[in-house]
């Protein structure tokens, strides 16, 4: 599926686009087609093997066969004639927090600057805060951003980009190449939110012919090894791919040993050895006459030292071994646990489906309920409503629900918790909702008391239910702000109000660390949602599904995980 790689490819084009100064339609139909494609259900290829790439809202004939041709050649002529036009360097400056498009054409046109080490000198040397809508603060601004920025590229690639990658490898292998089992290990597996690389195991009788088509996939950037047992990639993405090949009696063994992690394998190897046993990749082996006595399933190697078997998100020796030899392992919830999706935008804000069509997708879900949560007025930059909008769309959701009951859609916000730690709307005003969430769209640069305190502030109307992606972040992009979670959650707990777990592949926040301490020291309670902006967004809720699990959450402690009539109750109750 390679609708990341081409999507980046029309982002590239819409940032050129606009520092060339062309004309600004072209931007932003280069931007529209972009995040289309970036949010297909469907790999980009095969519509473009079916000739419908047109279908796609917004690709008319010549971004279609801008899309062609990438697809067909590895490049686009108007991509590389902007790129003789503008240094593609500044695609980079123009992600610099404090910069933006055009800032960073300003710079380059005063300063020349047209690289991120040039900025950082220039910035260094005091010459940027003189310039017209500039300032010392800005300037600041730009070296805390660039510091941000090299921290993050040692970091490891979400798992919404990897997740995907991995599956699409393995339906393209169960197509064209003889496979008879396959399974994704290692830290995928353990629904890790980052991952540093991709493993996958396969059984077959024929390993010459998988790894010959593995070597070949469409995604690949280059060979880094192929063998008859072992292969590694490097795909399109930069993340390295190995596939081996394994015997099917030592199936079970080799996805134990290749999920990992590699503590709680330690502490399974340690179990093995009182039992005068050893584990490894091939199986569990007794010492004294080293025959193997269990490899062809995960659960015959647990079962073997006298363990149940343990699910892949808890495997960090974080206490599940403990727990599994007492027989006390939790029921973690599971994706077919949820009942509905409590965190979605709409066309009435920045989002890029009908409310309509957002319900249509809830159903196909299996959801019984949703909650429509366009953005408040305050954020202007998301299209943000005011209480007459609202009006409006409460109206269009009383219509919808007559439509499509007993499935229900409920009225909600997500209000901005300002700098000074209001919201948008007064509480008479929020009477208006069904529920109301709120979290930080800005003021993110500010010390950790103050944002501490503007979150325990928006707490305080009795409206707000839940507080939104409670660190900021964006995986690869934006650090978290500095906030006290702690008084954060001691506030939550005292007032009854819902922490987020953010569902988002680009947010996954808060993280399973954060989230576990959350129920297990202030018990508090958790909505799983997507933030999804298009109906393909609301297919991320298995990634909020591996964060709950990895923080050791069970049904009970999701309320979007409650039947309707439980979670209506439960919004009413405040």
């Amino acid at each position: 599926m390679r609708n990341k790689e081409v999507a980046q490819k029309f982002y590239e084009l819409a940032g050129l686009s606009e520092l060339a100064e062309e004309n600004p339609f072209k931007a932003r139909a280069y931007l529209k087609v972009a995040q289309q494609i970036e949010n297909l259900p469907v790999p980009v290829e095969d519509l473009a093997r079916e000739g419908k790439l047109t279908s796609i809202k917004g690709v008319g004939k010549a971004s279609a066969n801008k899309i062609l041709q990438y697809l067909n050649t590895g490049h686009i002529d108007k991509l590389e004639e902007l790129k003789k036009k503008i240094p593609e360097s500044l695609l980079e400056l123009e992600k610099v927090p404090e910069l933006g498009v055009r800032r960073a054409k300003i710079l380059f046109d005063t300063l020349g600057i047209q690289s991120v080490e040039s900025l950082k000198k220039a910035a260094m040397q005091g010459k940027i805060r003189n310039l017209p809508g500039f300032g010392e603060k800005i300037e600041k601004g730009i070296l805390k951003g660039l510091e941000d920025m090299k921290n993050r590229q040692s970091e490891r690639i979400s798992i919404g980009i990897a997740l995907p990658l991995a599956e699409s490898i393995v339906d393209e292998l169960k197509k064209y190449s003889p496979v008879e089992k396959i399974k994704i290990c290692g830290s995928i597996r353990r629904m890790k939110g980052t991952i540093g690389d991709i493993d996958i195991l396969v059984v077959s009788n024929n390993p010459v012919s998988v790894m010959d088509k593995f070597v070949s996939l469409g995604m690949v950037k280059n060979v880094i090894v192929k063998g008859e047992k072992k292969s590694s990639i490097l795909s399109t993405e930069n993340i390295q791919v190995d596939l081996r090949v394994v015997q099917r009696e030592l199936f079970g063994a080799a996805i134990q040993y290749f999920t990992g992690s590699k503590e709680h394998n330690i502490r399974i190897r340690e179990l093995a050895n009182k039992r005068n046993l050893k584990i490894n990749e091939y199986g569990v082996f007794d010492l004294n006459t080293n025959k193997c006595i269990a490899s062809e399933t995960e659960e015959s190697i647990y079962e073997s030292i006298g363990l149940p078997w343990i699910p892949p998100e808890i495997r960090e020796d974080s206490g599940e071994i403990e727990l599994a030899i007492e027989g006390k392992l939790p029921k973690l919830i599971e994706l077919t646990d949820i009942r509905g999706d409590i965190h979605l935008h709409s066309l009435y804000s920045d989002g890029m489906n009908s409310i309509e069509e957002m319900a249509q997708q809830a159903l196909q879900l299996g959801y019984n309920y949703i909650a429509i949560t366009d953005h408040a007025r305050a954020l202007g930059v998301a299209n943000g409503l005011s209480i007459e909008r609202y009006k409006d769309e409460k109206k269009e959701i009383e219509q919808l629900n007559r439509k499509f009951a007993p499935f229900k859609i409920f009225f909600g916000t997500e209000l901005n918790i300002l700098s000074d730690g209001r919201i948008d709307f007064s509480d008479e005003e929020l009477n208006l909702f069904d529920i109301c969430l709120a979290g930080i769209h800005s003021g993110m640069n500010q010390e950790k008391g103050k944002i501490t305190n503007r979150i325990i502030n928006a707490m305080s109307y009795n409206s707000v239910r839940a507080i939104t992606h409670p660190l900021g972040g964006i995986i690869g992009r934006r650090n978290n702000y500095d906030v006290d979670l702690d008084s954060v959650f001691k506030e939550a707990q005292k007032r009854d109000v819902l922490v987020e777990i953010n569902a988002s592949s680009q947010r996954l926040d808060l993280n399973d660390i954060n989230a576990r301490r959350a129920k297990e020291i202030y018990n508090l309670k958790f909505e799983i949602g997507t933030d999804a902006h298009s109906i393909d967004g609301m297919k991320d809720m298995r990634y909020g599904i591996g964060v709950a699990r990895r923080a050791w959450l069970t049904k009970s402690d999701v309320i979007n995980a409650f039947s309707l009539e439980e979670f209506e109750e439960f919004i009413g109750k405040r």
